[in-house]
């Protein structure tokens, strides 16, 4: 097992763990639940600190399959500065929902606006880690890339080498 295989099955779980939480505070909120928005904070933190793994070993990723036939450094790179920004934002959506959950056991009343600010964070958080996941398929699954070739290149460089 080396960096890209760790990279692989770690990224699926913020991913797919993202969704879950969005739903359980939608459900917290909605059912006015303390219990359930206290889960919905700790797995909000848990999901960011899972997310430090799946960043850190994205680099080491990337200087195993960067010279492997087919994939285009131009879909690393844009996953990779994607990754950044999703990164950053889940973790500052980790610390939201750490001061909501200290912050909401003194004021119950500013807590509540702070849930509201840590799901909306998180939503947003939950559309870049997509969004990046979706860069990451691109660079080894050309299947989902509409603008690529077979040969993982942009197909417009292919037709532009062609004409030369």
């Amino acid at each position: 097992m080396n960096y890209a295989h760790i990279h692989l099955i770690l990224t699926h779980v913020p991913v797919i763990g993202i969704g879950g939480v969005i739903l359980l505070f939608i459900i917290a909120i909605a059912r006015r639940s303390n219990e359930l928005l206290v889960v919905a904070l700790a797995f909000t933190i848990l999901l960011s600190l899972v997310t430090i793994p799946v960043y850190l070993t994205g680099e080491p990723s990337e200087e195993i399959v960067e010279d492997l036939p087919g994939i285009s450094k131009e879909l690393i790179d844009q996953h990779e500065e994607q990754a950044e920004v999703a990164f950053i934002l889940v973790e500052v959506t980790g610390a939201i929902a750490l001061i909501t959950l200290i912050v909401g056991r003194y004021s119950n009343r500013f807590g509540k606006r702070l849930a509201i600010l840590t799901l909306v964070v998180l939503i947003i958080s939950g559309g870049l880690l997509v969004w990046t996941a979706n860069l990451g398929g691109k660079i080894r699954h050309t299947e989902i890339n509409s603008g690529m070739s077979s040969q993982g290149m942009p197909s417009h460089q292919i037709n532009k080498e062609e004409g030369d």
